[in-house]
C-alpha cells in the first residue's frame, strides 16, 4: 500500500495559518506604545530593599555646658572591635554615618586625657538615628603640698 501524501493545499493552509498568526503577534507587540512595554518590564524586576542608614551623632561638652572643640569621640564595633574616631568641630559637634544594623557599638568621648562616660547602641535598637550629648568633667588639680582647699 503506498502513503497518501496530502494535497499541497493543506501543506499551504497550514503555513498561512501560520505566517498569519506571527504577522498577529508582531504588529500587537509593534502597536504597544513605549510606556506600556516598559511598565510591563519594571513589574518583572525584582523589589529593591531599602537599606536604612544608621547614624549617631551628637555634641560634647564640659560640666558648664560649653562645646569642646576638638575632643575626639571614640566609636567601638562590639563585633570586630575596630574603632573609628571624630573630631569635634568647634561647636563639640560630631557624627558617625553608616552604622550598620546588627553591630552594637560603644561610643566615648576624650580630651586633654579625660573621658566621658560610655553610651551604647544595641542591634536590637530599631532607631535610626541617635543623639548623645558626651560630658566631660576635667579632674580637679591636686595639690602635693597638702589637702586641697575645697574651692567655691
Amino acid at each position: 500500500m503506498m502513503k497518501m501524501k496530502p494535497p499541497m493545499s493543506v501543506k499551504m493552509r497550514m503555513n498561512k495559518r501560520t505566517a498569519l498568526t506571527l504577522l498577529t503577534v508582531s504588529l500587537a507587540c509593534i502597536a504597544l506604545p513605549a510606556r506600556g512595554s516598559a511598565q510591563i518590564l519594571n513589574i518583572q524586576k525584582p523589589p529593591t530593599h531599602h537599606i536604612i542608614e544608621r547614624v549617631a551623632e551628637g555634641k560634647v561638652v564640659d560640666k558648664a555646658g560649653t562645646a569642646i572643640g576638638g575632643a575626639i569621640v571614640f566609636l567601638k564595633n562590639s563585633h570586630t572591635n575596630a574603632v573609628r574616631t571624630y573630631i569635634a568641630d568647634d561647636d563639640g559637634n560630631f557624627r558617625f554615618g553608616a552604622l550598620a544594623q546588627d553591630t552594637d557599638y560603644e561610643l566615648w568621648a576624650e580630651s586633654n586625657g579625660v573621658r566621658s562616660r560610655s553610651r551604647e547602641i544595641s542591634s536590637f535598637d530599631n532607631e535610626t538615628k541617635f543623639y548623645f550629648i558626651f560630658k566631660i568633667i576635667a579632674a580637679k588639680p591636686v595639690s602635693l603640698d597638702g589637702p586641697a582647699t575645697p574651692q567655691p
